[in-house]
């Protein structure tokens, strides 16, 4: 019957693409012999030119024998220039037939097309040669500094340039052209010499935050963009694509630094090289892709929080958050059975460890399968009722969600999802219409086709159904979806589909442990004293390395790409390996290979609709693994199957900051580590860390060393202090998050985008800024009782201490040494700040927010600080009423505005104001007050019982 339900589908397929036959095939090139090099190409030359108030257009036509490099050469190209705003322009260039793929706007949404001409006002200028055709972008502000982007074959290095790895040849530069053919697309453009890039992720860079360009003894970079499943890789591809870059560009004559940055709106799987050849004066970036367009978006600063807002204008901001996604979440890959869940949940309670949002993983499901739970360890009453009990209590609970859908057996086999999506044809097909047929952790699975017209309702009602059956999730965890798949190509087609049983986890043990615990010697408790010994294994400074893979990925040992002609330096090896087949059919006709890295980002989007359905009036919170340009109007993100090691917590650094690049600020790590074992010291510092970063998950892996906060006292105590700082800065970082929403701005930064001239910070990754004023200096090292930071300001910035209110003494543009004791995290306070806190931080988000509120004032030297919040519900989707309140003080007065349809009802209680001298008298809205207190040496003024009402405007005044 499955049989012949398949035979019928392919039919019905045929025929419903019969009146569209493959939109999207790709030019004939059978006959064609590449020459796999691009000395020969000719380049092109532009002709046709129309221009409008708002853009220009022109074509591009071949200018000499085709040189077919790696495709067939595209002959006729069409040019549009568009000036999208003052700081925004669009260049797009793409065949005038319009065959190479271009990602739908029904997809990503762009912006609207201006109504006011910015052709003369733009900061940014396009400027070209005809003949070869080339153009570079300038800034009208600056006009006679290095272009922002500039393809001219006189400003690049002279070519041919030898590969800057030996063992690969396709890390030379033979030629710089524009090549645009139906395989290949090249285009390069020189940077200045070393200059500071960041951004062309996903990745874990060797190099840190800032990307590695070939200078000061670094080798290069080769960014691949071809998501895949894999455990967080050193320098290679990973989860997500994002072909977007800042550039922060310093100026060492004027000792000032400007921002850019430049988007590739594409989807094709590319290489992006970085590199300053010998002897070079100058870096280049160059980019090859095997699809597509090339549809350039350049954005003007000149700051770096301009670039990012730029590019969320562009391509959406980030969704609104719900209050409780910024409490502690805790999961992990093994809790066998609901009562295992509820034994949990108990014992964070007992050990006083705030606990906001339980997980689960692929345990929760019957025989793996999405949409369902297992009858026997997790019931579907008892799961209703465990939830609900979670709610009564504030809490919330979130379940996982794989992105294959398990193929039913036979006849007998009952599963409404597949048999719903096949009746609805919402999965994806190979070229002949037949059905896709990959494995995942069920067995032979089947994978959603985004692009269906059916699917959207298809995956609503499967949800909706799922919270029916006992799952009611408060939001969403999408894994999985790069897609991955354990096997080649369509390995069920015409397979025996009960052959393949299910993943079977029996007997599994994990064995590796942090850098400096020996499991031989001390055993698996993973605790920092066994019987008043240390279990510090290393000596001081001795701690290794995971290992980076050669940028020659594509010449390594099992690395053979065979198609298409261009090999890009995907991990994996073969595009199809771990993962669809490049030649799997979405709806449309569209091939695998060139949608590939839409498939997370396209989940995530239509999961967010269908919450908004099932979860009508409420924000969606999802969390997700693989991403793409927009995805943050969508979804959150952790930063994937992590590993359990010192290096791996500071790496998590720079994830963070990549991710607010991308316009997905809502980040956080695997807290302790998701592979390996965890021991106490290490879980210990990571809890602390992720307290001050966007998500903030715990969560492992299936069978290794339980890792819940509660395993130690040490990490307990740890989490609680931290935890309890993290909700007392709720209103802050939801501050931050509002402002992301509403302009794109990123709630955490590097210390650079504050303190943009001064270069010592420019490679700075081991700290970061939480908005503007909260400064994070964690202990990334074994055995450490001190930590080294930087304090940026040079001088001119008061620096306090988050927890004693002491200003620091630092050393102007070096690293001061702090005093780090087990369970303490460093966090300073920027002078000239006021921050709204929660006074007193409860066991969940809920009562912390029904309890008063509390200011912190941070003085400068001049005696003035200011700041603002805003607030609203916290859940309603869209949002609802807000209130806007803005601090000012100055000259011994602080005046706080109130602004916004909503009441707040907490009252303002406590009011701190640092940096002042001891007052002879203190009035609150020209009343005396008798409840201030003074602490003279941290020059501390604090009011307490004010009891403020803060829908209204108030004074407060010392003298």
């Amino acid at each position: 019957m499955f049989s012949l339900l398949l035979g019928g589908l392919s039919f019905a397929t045929a025929l419903a693409w019969g009146r569209h036959p493959f939109l999207l095939q790709r030019q004939s090139s059978s006959n064609i012999t590449y020459s796999m090099n691009v000395t020969d190409c000719p380049g092109y030359t532009l002709g046709s030119l129309t221009e409008s108030e708002y853009s220009l257009t022109a074509q591009l036509s071949l200018a000499g024998p085709a040189c077919n490099a790696f495709g067939t050469d595209i002959k006729n190209l069409t040019i549009e220039l568009t000036y999208q705003s003052q700081t925004t322009l669009h260049v797009k260039i793409y065949d005038t037939a319009n065959q190479q793929f271009t990602i739908p706007e029904s997809v990503i949404e762009r912006p609207a097309a201006p109504t006011t001409s910015f052709t003369k006002s733009s900061d940014l200028v396009f400027n070209y040669d005809a003949s070869p055709f080339a153009f570079w972008i300038t800034r009208r502000s600056d006009p006679d500094a290095m272009p922002i982007f500039d393809t001219r074959m006189s400003s690049l290095p002279p070519a041919p340039i030898p590969p800057f790895n030996a063992s690969d040849p396709s890390t030379a530069f033979d030629a710089f052209p524009l090549v645009f053919e139906d395989q290949y697309l090249q285009i390069a453009s020189a940077l200045p010499y070393g200059t500071n890039i960041y951004g062309l992720g996903e990745v874990v860079a060797s190099s840190g935050f800032r990307r590695d360009i070939g200078t000061d003894g670094g080798v290069g970079t080769i960014q691949t963009h071809w998501s895949r499943d894999v455990a967080d890789p050193i320098d290679e591809n990973m989860y997500g694509a994002h072909p977007i870059y800042l550039e922060h560009r310093f100026n060492e004559t004027t000792n000032k630094s400007s921002s850019s940055g430049v988007l590739l709106l594409s989807s094709a799987g590319s290489d992006i090289f970085l590199q300053t050849p010998p002897n070079s004066k100058v870096s280049l970036i160059e980019y090859r892709m095997i699809g597509g367009i090339l549809d350039f978006y350049f954005f003007s600063g000149p700051t770096d929080a301009d670039v990012i807002a730029q590019y969320g204008a562009t391509i959406g901001y980030p969704t609104w958050q719900p209050a409780w996604g910024f409490g502690f979440h805790l999961c992990r890959w093994g809790y066998a059975n609901i009562s295992e869940d509820i034994a949990n949940v108990a014992a964070m309670r007992a050990a006083n460890i705030p606990l906001e949002v339980q997980w689960n993983d692929i345990d929760l499901y019957h025989s793996y399968r999405d949409f369902t739970t297992n009858p026997v360890s997790f019931p579907g009453d008892e799961l209703r009722q465990f939830i609900q009990q979670l709610a009564a209590n504030h809490q919330h609970y979130i379940p996982i969600v794989d992105a294959g859908v398990a193929v039913t057996l036979n006849s007998t086999d009952v599963y409404y999802p597949f048999s719903d999506g096949i009746q609805q044809d919402t999965f994806i097909k190979n070229p002949d219409g037949s059905l896709y047929i990959g494995q995942v952790w069920p067995g032979y699975t089947a994978f959603p086709d985004w692009f269906g017209v059916n699917t959207q309702a298809w995956w609503t009602d499967a949800l909706r159904n799922w919270t029916d059956m006992g799952v009611e999730f408060s939001g969403l965890w999408l894994d999985m979806n790069e897609p991955s798949s354990f096997c080649s190509y369509s390995c069920g087609t015409g397979a025996n589909l009960s052959a393949l049983a299910p993943l079977d986890l029996v007997g599994t043990v994990v064995t590796g442990y942090p850098e400096c615990y020996n499991e031989t010697l001390w055993g698996p408790s993973g605790n920092m004293t066994i019987n008043g010994t240390s279990t510090d294994s290393c000596a001081t400074g001795t701690t290794t390395m995971m290992s980076k893979r050669g940028v020659g990925a594509a010449d390594q040992p099992n690395i053979n790409i065979n198609s298409p002609p261009y090999i890009i330096h995907n991990g994996f090896g073969p595009l199809s390996s771990h993962t669809l087949a490049t030649n799997a059919t979405h709806y449309g006709g569209y091939a695998e290979l060139d949608v590939h890295n839409l498939f997370g980002m396209m989940e995530e989007k239509t999961t967010h609709l269908a919450l908004q359905s099932v979860l009508a009036g409420k924000r969606p919170f999802l969390i997700s693994r693989s991403t793409f340009p927009s995805a943050g109007k969508w979804t959150g993100h952790w930063l994937g199957d992590n590993y359990s090691k010192w290096q791996y917590l500071y790496l998590n650094i720079q994830g963070v900051l990549q991710f607010q690049i991308y316009q997905i600020p809502m980040v956080g790590a695997d807290t302790c580590g998701f592979n390996d074992n965890t021991d106490e010291e290490l879980c210990n510092r990571w809890m602390q860390l992720s307290a001050f970063v966007p998500f903030y998950r715990n969560h492992n892996t299936y069978g290794a060393l339980p890792q819940e906060p509660y395993r130690w006292d040490s990490v307990a105590n740890a989490s609680r202090i931290a935890i309890a700082a993290r909700y007392s800065l709720l209103p802050y970082w939801y501050t931050l998050f509002a402002n992301a929403s509403t302009y794109g701005l990123p709630p955490v930064r590097a210390l650079f985008y504050e303190f943009p001239d001064e270069p010592e910070l420019f490679t700075v990754d081991r700290q970061w800024l939480v908005g503007s004023d909260i400064l994070v200096t964690p202990v990334l090292t074994p055995g450490a009782t001190t930590v080294d930071g930087i304090f940026p300001g040079r001088g001119s910035v008061i620096w306090r201490d988050w927890w004693t209110h002491a200003v620091v003494n630092t050393s102007p543009g070096a690293n001061t040494t702090l005093d780090a004791p087990l369970s303490h995290i460093n966090v300073h306070i920027r002078d000239n700040s006021v921050l709204l806190l929660h006074q007193e931080p409860a066991y969940t988000i809920y009562e912390t927010r029904e309890g008063p509120y509390s200011l912190f004032v941070s003085l400068n030297a001049a005696g003035t600080a200011s700041g603002d919040a805003y607030v609203d519900d916290g859940i309603s989707y869209p949002p609802g009423p807000s209130r806007v309140l803005t601090f000012q003080a100055g000259g011994g007065t602080l005046k706080i505005e109130s602004k916004g349809e909503y009441s707040i009802l907490q009252k303002l209680e406590t009011i701190t104001v640092l940096g002042v001298q001891k007052p002879m008298t203190v009035t609150l809205q020209g009343k005396a007050v008798h409840g201030w207190s003074y602490i003279a040496s941290t020059e501390e003024l604090v009011v307490s019982d004010a009891c403020v009402n803060l829908n209204g405007e108030t004074t407060l005044s010392w003298e």
